[in-house]
């Protein structure tokens, strides 16, 4: 049987890396998938740049709708990134009637709803298993191996850069700038890393995992997204103080009244295994009603650990080749005419636990005052803590717990607390996650 003829839009890191693992594990790829898979064609802005794969045997061009509109290729790579001319590209390639695979999440969580319908139209599919957590299989477990599933909730690290960050910022007690600066030396942050540290980069990746764990559209200007910029070092040192730590999550989750769907710093249980995730590496905790709770760990980004997972959507595609289009597995796990009308809960809807750090004054009185404003509001304190002042100052710090309640509700309350005589500038407050209560 004839190999299977691909063509690349774009050669750089993952492209290469792809090239790479197609190379080298080329028989064991052909056993899996039936037939053999060639590189045939690559558009690249640089021809004559040095690459980190070979490209014998690859027809290198500069106009990648060469590779698009070539009659001779089956499937379409699409790592280039952004969601302009990629756009464009992967609905030419849907309308030539060539199979997709990308892994482009900001195309996936801005656009897919336009392109799986596409998709569906013209009877092909749209591969996206390394758009989300690089290497980890979490699509596929998600959509496949969890098919007999009521999914209740997600809750993951998604990106290294920030978690790298706040890794080091609590081990070295080193502060955000120092960081991030090393990060971006050592090639884990971008020249801009504002996706990555203002949370964007994990707010397309959770709007594509709510999407296929509960069968609605992807709805991406639905996540309440918040970034790492802000936190400082004592709130990390008083989170490790209290049996906590502080990871920046997605979350996303089933409640009786729709799906929340958020990203944001959070207080971790120390013992829990989200907080033991150091460094660059992703790791998505999934709870569902049969198995229980499940955890996926490994590589989020990365040459290789993105182009095993580019890979394994090649052997997908190309084992289902021949399969009657309306027998394969649906992009978004949900058949296109049954998909969910549960809404997104609004950002005040949403409930937690919360941290509070607030400088109020030092003197008889003042947190019975702070409490009773709370107390009115409905929220209860779990434990409260008072770093001891420096001599004779008139202000100290007050660092709280409390038990979940509304984001709505919270945010009110604080209102009223910093507008207290007694408190001094703004409370930092911090969402606080167990993650081990479920709803029923």
């Amino acid at each position: 049987m004839k190999p299977v003829r691909i063509g690349l839009l774009g050669l750089g890191t993952v492209g290469g890396g792809t090239v790479n693992v197609l190379a080298r594990n080329r028989e064991e790829i052909a056993r899996r998938a039936g037939r053999a898979i060639e590189v045939v064609q690559a558009a690249v802005r640089d021809p004559g740049k040095a690459r980190i794969c070979g490209t014998g045997g690859i027809a290198l061009c500069g106009d990648p709708v060469e590779v698009v509109d070539n009659p001779d290729i089956e499937i379409v790579v699409e790592v280039i990134g952004g969601t302009g001319i990629a756009r464009e590209l992967v609905l030419r390639a849907i309308g030539n009637r060539k199979h997709v695979v990308t892994a482009n999440k900001a195309l996936i969580a801005l656009h897919g709803n336009e392109v799986f319908a596409a998709a569906h139209e013209k009877g092909v599919t749209v591969a996206f298993e390394s758009a989300v957590a690089g290497g980890i299989p979490i699509i596929k477990a998600i959509r496949e191996g969890l098919a007999g599933n009521r999914i209740d909730r997600i809750a993951g690290i998604v990106n290294g850069t920030s978690n790298y960050i706040l890794s080091e910022m609590r081990e070295h007690r080193r502060g955000f700038d120092d960081v991030l600066g090393e990060a971006q030396r050592l090639g884990y942050a971008e020249e801009d890393p504002s996706f990555d540290v203002e949370g964007v980069d994990a707010a397309h990746k959770l709007t594509i995992l709510a999407a296929i764990a509960f069968g609605i559209p992807l709805q991406f200007s639905r996540v309440h997204t918040e970034g790492i910029a802000g936190l400082h070092l004592e709130d990390i040192a008083h989170a490790e103080q209290l049996g906590y730590r502080i990871r920046h999550l997605g979350i996303a989750w089933r409640r009786p009244g729709g799906v929340e769907l958020r990203v944001h710093p959070t207080l971790v249980p120390r013992r829990h295994l989200l907080a033991s995730v150091d460094g660059v590496m992703n790791a998505v905790l999934v709870h569902a009603d049969a198995v229980g709770s499940t955890l996926y760990y490994g590589a989020g980004a990365g040459a290789e650990p993105t182009a095993s997972a580019v890979v394994a959507d090649l052997v997908d595609v190309v084992r289902a080749l021949t399969t009657d289009p309306e027998n394969r597995v649906p992009h978004l796990a949900f058949q296109p005419d049954a998909m969910s009308e549960l809404g997104v809960l609004d950002r005040d809807e949403a409930g937690s636990a919360w941290y509070l750090r607030m400088t109020a004054a030092d003197r008889p009185g003042v947190l019975a005052e702070i409490a009773t404003v709370l107390g009115e509001a409905g929220i209860s304190i779990e434990a409260v803590v008072q770093p001891e002042p420096p001599r004779g100052a008139h202000f100290a710090k007050l660092v709280m717990l409390t038990h979940t309640v509304s984001e709505g509700r919270m945010r009110d309350a604080l209102g009223r607390v910093e507008r207290l005589d007694v408190v001094d500038g703004e409370v930092v407050a911090l969402r606080v996650e167990h993650l081990e209560d479920c709803p029923a």
